[in-house]
């Protein structure tokens, strides 16, 4: 404004106070009056409503000519018009009496020079001033401050990025003024340092209330996947995902939506980093606490599937509890190795609580328990001595699995595969999927073992030679052994002798191993034939050595022979198997067992 502004407001008062008693003065005093009072233009005078033409609002303004104000500064968007006769308005003086007589008025000129003054009082007091967003121009937003476009940069309008700015239009504001140019009418706002003070404020008013263990309320500010983002006021506070529920949270969203207002527990806070831990299940009693009286052991409790891993699955008891069966105790027979196999996720299951531990907050469940062990019958099943048939699972190197029914396995270990043939692997014997009659020779139910043997079953070279030999016939066979007491002789596939050091023809004074050696041919005769034992005894007293031509003959037939046996014991009749489960182990079996 400029020096003059004030005495010109001054004469303006003098007319307007003079022209409320005009009917009291004279004409001569009137003329000097109007004479004395004096009007410039670029001035602000107010003046009163006299008559409002479709055009043009006629403003008595104290002056010997009235103004006139254009209809469509006082006109709202409605096309109503805002003023009525004998209102007083404020109006700028843009021309003194034009060519018609009179004076014209602006009352927009006169809002904007007064916002002007207001804008740099503002400025120089450092004070908010009220403005409306009415548009998004590019970098920002565009500001109606009392009639003056004001400019809002994008990065001023918040302590945050705004997403979306449109979202602000229409809205009424504080503003703090950056700058002003009042010639080339720019003004530059900030609202962030309005925002900025506020929460400063309301952040020295949150940390004032809050205290740990105390229930405060909070709007939900931000999802993430490890938490929620509680506004406290001007105070975000974290409500870590493990915080939520005593239960299994997948995601935070399935507890909260983005403007929730919720309640939670303060459960740590420091000032000076300006953080906040939060709870929000702490507001319950833990479950765990009484857990153990709640789930007795033995106790059946049911649950939902919640997970599935490779060693189990687990089981939802209650929100906060939740129990593990390990595939061990999924069934009594099978070995599962995929849980997803026998459960699925979200299935209603069943269940006896097998252990609990409150410190490790963990409960054992068993799915086989609802069920009898097969293995505790299994003696009454099939006693020792009961033949059986069964299809061959499968083939290790000690032996074969034989199914006896759904989930019980026997073993037919390798040696009960032949009487007395030396089999190296039992594919010599049998195949995966043959099936097979077999005897049960033992069975161990708290082990879980049960032990075939299909000897009787299979072709038997003992007997055959036996059946078509007798005592006193002559034979030829292949030694295989010498021994201190005597020689063991090979006389066919799986049928072996012994010719005892007494009925050997020999020289008294040298030992056996300096008068044969293994693989050499030698004639005997059958003095023994016991069936029961299955021993056959050989003398070679009386008995005619073989001539060189029939050594001869003989030898290398016999030389690609093996011997068959080590010791001319029968073997053993039970075997353990090499693991708990019914499935073959990769071991070997053990080669301290005599083999027949």
């Amino acid at each position: 404004m400029s020096p003059n502004d004030e005495p010109k407001k001054d004469n303006a008062s003098l007319r307007q106070g003079d022209s409320r008693n005009l009917e009291n003065l004279g004409m001569e005093e009137l003329l000097n009056l109007y004479d004395k009072a004096t009007l410039n233009e670029g001035e602000i005078v107010r003046g009163r409503v006299v008559k409002i033409t479709p055009s043009d609002v006629v403003v008595d303004i104290g002056y010997k000519s009235e103004g006139l104000l254009p209809v469509t500064e006082v006109t709202g968007y409605d096309g109503q018009v805002r003023v009525k006769r004998g209102d007083e308005i404020e109006v700028f003086v843009e021309r003194l009496e034009d060519t018609s007589g009179y004076v014209m008025l602006s009352r927009e000129k006169a809002a904007r020079m007064r916002i002007w003054d207001d804008i740099e009082a503002a400025f120089r007091a450092d004070q908010a001033i009220a403005g409306r967003v009415i548009d998004r121009v590019k970098g920002g937003l565009s500001v109606d401050v009392g009639g003056i476009k004001a400019f809002l940069p994008g990065s001023l309008v918040d302590t945050k990025p705004i997403k979306n700015l449109d979202a602000l239009k229409g809205h009424e504001y504080q503003f703090k003024i950056v700058s002003f140019d009042k010639k080339r009418s720019n003004v530059v706002l900030s609202r962030r340092a309005i925002v900025e003070i506020e929460h400063a404020h309301q952040k020295q008013e949150t940390f004032g209330r809050l205290e740990e263990g105390k229930l405060t309320h909070g709007v939900v500010k931000n999802i993430t996947d490890y938490g929620v983002f509680v506004d406290l006021g001007g105070v975000d506070g974290l409500l870590h995902i493990t915080d939520i529920s005593w239960g299994r949270v997948n995601h935070p969203s399935e507890y909260f939506n983005v403007a929730d207002e919720i309640e939670v527990i303060v459960l740590k806070f420091d000032p000076t980093a300006e953080r906040v831990s939060l709870g929000y299940k702490q507001k319950t009693q833990d479950p765990w606490h009484d857990v153990a009286d709640r789930y007795p052991l033995g106790s059946k409790v049911k649950g939902r599937v919640v997970s599935l891993t490779d060693y189990g699955a687990f089981i939802e008891l209650e929100e906060g509890v939740e129990g593990l069966i390990h595939v061990s105790e999924m069934s009594w027979t099978k070995k599962i190795r995929n849980p997803s196999k026998v459960l699925s996720i979200g299935d209603e299951v069943e269940a006896v609580v097998a252990d609990v531990n409150v410190a490790n907050r963990r409960i054992s469940l068993s799915l086989r328990a609802l069920e009898q062990n097969p293995w505790d019958t299994v003696a009454d099943r099939y006693p020792v001595g009961m033949v059986i048939s069964g299809k061959v699972r499968n083939l290790t190197d000690f032996g074969a699995f034989v199914e006896v029914e759904e989930g019980i396995d026997g073993l037919i270990h390798i040696s009960d595969m032949s009487w007395n043939r030396r089999i190296k692997h039992p594919n010599e014997v049998l195949k995966k999927g043959d099936t097979v009659q077999a005897r049960v020779v033992n069975v161990d139910a708290e082990n879980q073992r049960l032990s075939l043997s299909v000897r009787e079953f299979l072709p038997n070279d003992w007997d055959e030679f036996a059946k078509s030999h007798a005592v006193g016939n002559e034979v030829v066979g292949v030694i295989t052994k010498i021994t201190d007491f005597g020689l063991f002789v090979r006389l066919a596939d799986g049928v072996e002798a012994l010719a005892h050091i007494s009925e050997i023809q020999r020289d008294p004074k040298s030992k056996l191993d300096r008068t044969f050696r293994p693989g050499e041919p030698i004639r005997a005769r059958i003095i023994k034939i016991d069936p029961g034992e299955r021993k056959i005894g050989l003398t070679t007293r009386d008995v005619e050595p073989l001539t060189d031509e029939e050594r001869a003959a003989l030898e290398p037939a016999h030389e690609t022979h093996e011997p068959a046996h080590e010791t001319h014991e029968p073997a053993h009749e039970t075997h353990e198997l090499h693991e708990t489960s019914n499935e073959p182990s990769n071991e070997p079996p053990d080669e301290s067992e005599p083999q027949s």
